[in-house]
C-alpha cells in the first residue's frame, strides 16, 4: 500500500453547501450531492461530534451543550470509487491527514490510496471546537469509524437490494461487495453509481478491534510527503488571488500603549495605497510587501505607554497577585496533609519556577481574506477555524452563513494559533480595500503579539516515612495551569491547588499546556525524595505507584535505557521522569555531559517509551515523539521570552534560543501499544517528562538540584 497525495480541496466557486438545520436535512443532501456528484454518504449531527475539551487559563472552554445542532457531512463515496472524508480538524504537521485516512480506509474496506480529505473548512466540515489537547486521535477515530461502517452497511444494502438477497450474508472488502453464495460482486463505484443515498449516522458504536486492522496500525508513509520535503506544499502564506493586495499593521511601541496622534498624509499620498484607522489599529495594504512596508514607515504616530511588570520580578509578582480559589475546580483535598507531615519521618519543601515561552512555530501566523458579493472568505492557518468564523461573523456584523474559513495544512502551532488575529487584520484591511488582501506576520510580530505559554510559580510541601513511602503531599501552582496539576503517585493526604493570577504577558495554550510545568516541578521533587530516602530514583517511584499503565512506561523506558547507568566519565550524569495526561502515558531517561570549567551541559542520550492506547500510524506516533523531545529541550535548557516595560527584548532567533540540530541528542522512541485501549492523542504528553529528566541528570552529574526552567540558560556556571 502506498500514499499517493490525498490533500484534497473544494474551490470556493463551486462552494453551495452549508450545514442546514435539522429540519433542512433534504435541501442540505441535495446541495451535498449538487457538489460532489452521485453517490453514497453519510451524515451525522453536529452536536455528536466533541465532547466538552479543558483548555488553558484564560481561554474559552468548549462544551457539548454549546455546539450546533445541524446536519452536516462525513463522508462521500463516489461513481469514481473515492471516498472524500470530512472533519473540521486542521493538519499542522503532527500528520493527522494520514492517520485518519487510515481509520476510514481500514472500516471501509478500501485501499489507503483512495481516501481524500476535507479538512478544517467551515462551510464543508461538520463544526469542530478545535484542533487541541490532543483530541482529534480520540475523538475522529472511533467517529469516522462509526461513519465508515454505517457507509459500509448502506453499500452492502444496495448491493443486497440489487441481488434481491440477505444482506447479512454479503462481505465488504477491497472496496467492493461480494456474494459468496453466488460468487457475484460489485466495486463501491458501481454501487454508487446514478444514487444519491444517504442517512445518518446510528447511534450504536460498532467498532472494529485494534488487533483486526489491516490498514490502521501499520507504518504508511505520510499523506503528501514528497509535497512538503520538496517545498511545492502551500500555506495559508503561499495563497494568491488575483488583484491581491499586500497587508501589514502599525504595532505600538509597548502592550498597552494607545494612539494620542496619527499623521498618515505621506502615506496616502503613495499610489495604490489603502489605510485603515480604527480607534488604536492602523492597517495599510498596497500592491506589494515592499510598497506596504515603504507606506507603513511613512506614518507618523504617538502612543501612551504605561509601566509594565518585567521578567526580572514576574515570580514574586505571581505570589504578590495570586487570587484565592474560587471554586472546588481549583482545589482538591484528600485526607490531611498536616497529619501526613506529622507522620513523617522526612519533610522536603521547594518552590519552582517556570519562565514564559513562545510557541515559536516554522510558519508564523498568515491570512488572506477576500469579500465578495457580501460574503467574507478567509484562508489562515488557525486551529479553531469555527471560531475564527464566529468572530469574524460577529466584528463584520454578518450571519455565520457568510464567513467562510479554510485551513491549509498549516505549518505548526504548538497550541498557538486558537486565535484570529491575522484573519482579522487582513479582513479589515480587504474589506476597505475591496480587494482580496495578505497579511504575514513577521518573526518579530510572531514573537511579541502572539499570546505565551505562562509563567508560573509551584510549591511543593511533601512528607515521607523512613521506608520511602509518601505521606503528605501539598502542591500549589501559581498561574501557569491545571493540566497535570494531580500527583499519580499514591498518598492518603494531599493537597492540591491552582491559583489564578492577573495576566501579564497574553498567555494561552502551549503543546502541554500547564502539564509541562506541573510534571517538571513534581518530578523533580520525587527525585529529591528519592535522595532523601537514600533510594534509587525508579525504585522509589515505583514504590509509590499502583497505576499498571505508568508503570509499564517506567519499565520499558529504564529497561531500554539501561537503568541505572554507570558513569564512565566526569560530569556524566542520569535522570528519569514520568507521567501522564489525556488519556496516554510517558516515561523518559536522560544522560547529560557536563563540562564543570566551560559551564557546557550537553544531552548525549535520551530514551522514551509512551504509551497511548492503539496506536494509528507508528511512524507518525514516533515522528510526534521525537518532535516532543526536541522542542522540549528548548523549554527545558534554554526558552525564555524576556520582557522589559512591555516590551519583548528578544523577539528573534537570534536572540531566542530554539533547540539546534547540534543540540539534539540520540534519541529512541520506545512505543508501547495498547491495542485492548482506546486510541488517545500523542501530540502533548511526549513532551512532557523532558524537563524534568535532564534536571534530574544534571543533579546526578554535579550535585546541583536546579528548580527553574529553563534550567541553564547560558550554562552551568550561572546556576
Amino acid at each position: 500500500m502506498n500514499a499517493t497525495p490525498q490533500n484534497f480541496t473544494i474551490e470556493p466557486e463551486r462552494f453551495e453547501f452549508t450545514a442546514a438545520p435539522i429540519h433542512q436535512f433534504e435541501l442540505a443532501r441535495r446541495d451535498f450531492f449538487k457538489i460532489l456528484g452521485a453517490g453514497i454518504a453519510v451524515f451525522v449531527v453536529a452536536k455528536d461530534t466533541l465532547a466538552a475539551q479543558e483548555t488553558a487559563p484564560g481561554s474559552r472552554s468548549f462544551h457539548s451543550e454549546e455546539l450546533p445542532k445541524e446536519i452536516t457531512s462525513w463522508l462521500h463515496v463516489g461513481e469514481d470509487g473515492i471516498v472524500i472524508g470530512f472533519t473540521g480538524k486542521a493538519e499542522m504537521g503532527q500528520n493527522i491527514r494520514t492517520s485518519i485516512s487510515q481509520t476510514l480506509a481500514d472500516e471501509l474496506r478500501v485501499p489507503f490510496a483512495s481516501v481524500r480529505l476535507v479538512m478544517g473548512d467551515t462551510a464543508l466540515t461538520p463544526f469542530d471546537a478545535g484542533t487541541f489537547g490532543s483530541r482529534t486521535t480520540p475523538t475522529m477515530t472511533p467517529q469516522f469509524r462509526r461513519v465508515a461502517e454505517a457507509a459500509r452497511n448502506l453499500l452492502i444494502g444496495v448491493a443486497a437490494k440489487e441481488w434481491n438477497v440477505p444482506p447479512e450474508g454479503l462481505i465488504a472488502a477491497d472496496a467492493k461487495v461480494t456474494d459468496p453464495a453466488s460468487k457475484r460482486s460489485l466495486s463501491y463505484a458501481e454501487l454508487a453509481r446514478g444514487k444519491t443515498l444517504a442517512q445518518n449516522l446510528p447511534a450504536e458504536d460498532p467498532v472494529t478491534p485494534a488487533s483486526e486492522w489491516k490498514i490502521a496500525g501499520k507504518p504508511l508513509p505520510k499523506v503528501d510527503g514528497r509535497a512538503f520535503v520538496t517545498g511545492s506544499h502551500q500555506y495559508a502564506s503561499d495563497v494568491r488571488l488575483e488583484g491581491m493586495l499586500y497587508g501589514k499593521v502599525l504595532r505600538p511601541p509597548s502592550f498597552g500603549a494607545t494612539l494620542v496622534s496619527y499623521d498618515d498624509s505621506a502615506a496616502k499620498a503613495m499610489s495604490g495605497v489603502v489605510i485603515v484607522h480604527d480607534g488604536d489599529f492602523v492597517g495599510v495594504a498596497a500592491p506589494s510587501a515592499h510598497e506596504t512596508e515603504k507606506a507603513l514607515g511613512a506614518i507618523r504616530a504617538q502612543w501612551k505607554e504605561v509601566p509594565q511588570v518585567s521578567s526580572k520580578e514576574i515570580f514574586s509578582y505571581l505570589k504578590k497577585n495570586a487570587e484565592p480559589p474560587s471554586n472546588e475546580r481549583f482545589r482538591r483535598q484528600k485526607g490531611s496533609v498536616e497529619e501526613g507531615l506529622a507522620a513523617a519521618a522526612h519533610r522536603l519543601n521547594a518552590s519552582y519556577n517556570v519562565a514564559y515561552i513562545a510557541h515559536a512555530p516554522l510558519e508564523p501566523r498568515a491570512a488572506v481574506a477576500q469579500f465578495a458579493d457580501g460574503k467574507l472568505t478567509v484562508w489562515t492557518g488557525t486551529q479553531r477555524p469555527f471560531a475564527n468564523r464566529d468572530e469574524l461573523a460577529s466584528i463584520f456584523h454578518l450571519p455565520e452563513s457568510d464567513v467562510r474559513v479554510i485551513v491549509p495544512d498549516t505549518g505548526a502551532a504548538y497550541g498557538g494559533k486558537h486565535t484570529s488575529d491575522a484573519a482579522i487584520e487582513a479582513a479589515r484591511l480587504a474589506r476597505a480595500a475591496g480587494k482580496p488582501v495578505k497579511v504575514v506576520w513577521t518573526r518579530e510580530e510572531e514573537f511579541t503579539w502572539a499570546y505565551f505559554r505562562p509563567a508560573g510559580v509551584i510549591e511543593i510541601k511533601s512528607g515521607i516515612a523512613a521506608d520511602g513511602k509518601l505521606t503528605a503531599w501539598e502542591f500549589h501552582n501559581y498561574h501557569s495551569g491545571m493540566s497535570g496539576i494531580e500527583t499519580p503517585y499514591d498518598v492518603a493526604n494531599q493537597h492540591t491547588e491552582y491559583h489564578q493570577v492577573p495576566l501579564v504577558l497574553r498567555s494561552g495554550s502551549y503543546r502541554g499546556l500547564a502539564a509541562t510545568a506541573n510534571h517538571f516541578a513534581r518530578e523533580t521533587h520525587m527525585d529529591a525524595l528519592s535522595r532523601v530516602a537514600q533510594m534509587d530514583p525508579l525504585e522509589f517511584r515505583l514504590k509509590n505507584l499502583s497505576d499498571a499503565r505508568l508503570r509499564a512506561v517506567l519499565e520499558a523506558a529504564t529497561k531500554s535505557f539501561g537503568w541505572p547507568g554507570k558513569k564512565a566519565q566526569p560530569g556524566q550524569g542520569f535522570g528519569l521522569a514520568c507521567g501522564f495526561e489525556k488519556g496516554s502515558y510517558v516515561a523518559a531517561c536522560a544522560e547529560v555531559a557536563i563540562d564543570r570549567a566551560s559551564g557546557s551541559v550537553r544531552v548525549v542520550r535520551v530514551v522514551e517509551a509512551f504509551e497511548c492506547g492503539a496506536i494509528v500510524n507508528p511512524d507518525g506516533l514516533r515522528n510526534q515523539m521525537v518532535g516532543a523531545i526536541i522542542q522540549g529541550l528548548g523549554g527545558a535548557m534554554f526558552e525564555a521570552v524576556q520582557f522589559e516595560n512591555g516590551r519583548i527584548t528578544n523577539p528573534h532567533f537570534a536572540s531566542y534560543r530554539v533547540p539546534r540540530f547540534r543540540d539534539v541528542p540520540r534519541i529512541e522512541a520506545v512505543l508501547l501499544d495498547r491495542k485492548d485501549i482506546p486510541s488517545a492523542g500523542a501530540g502533548e504528553t511526549p513532551i512532557m517528562a523532558m524537563a524534568p529528566a535532564v534536571g534530574n541528570a544534571i543533579f546526578d552529574a554535579t550535585g546541583v538540584r536546579l528548580n527553574n526552567l529553563p534550567l541553564v540558560p547560558d550554562g552551568l556556571r550561572s546556576a
